[in-house]
């Protein structure tokens, strides 16, 4: 009698659960997705090049005139202290000539 329960039970379960298939045809695959065509780049690797040499650029100009600048001030005072060391040379030459005037040759 158990026996009879049991196939009874296993032939209702049977009924009631979908069997799986593991049938590979054409209704139950995914549809076939066909590959993008490949863009090109457009200002990703182009962009940051131009603008990495544009900002190169932009800096070193402005490095250029602002050294520049620089070595025309320091120039200026240079030059303006070479006239003032040039003038106190003139200045102490003819106080020496004065002291030697003045003192009587041996």
């Amino acid at each position: 009698m158990a026996s009879r329960i049991l196939t009874a039970n296993l032939r209702l379960a049977s009924r009631t659960v979908p069997r799986r298939t593991f049938a590979t045809s054409q209704s139950l695959r995914e549809p076939v997705v066909e590959a993008l065509p490949a863009k090109r780049p457009v200002g990703a690797f182009r962009g940051g090049l131009t603008g990495f040499l544009l900002g190169s650029t932009m800096s070193g100009a402005g490095m250029y005139y602002y050294v520049m600048n620089e070595y025309r001030v320091s120039n200026e005072l240079l030059t303006e202290d070479i006239f003032n060391l040039q003038a106190t040379v003139q200045r102490l030459e003819t106080h020496v000539k004065g002291i030697e005037e003045a003192l009587p040759k041996k």
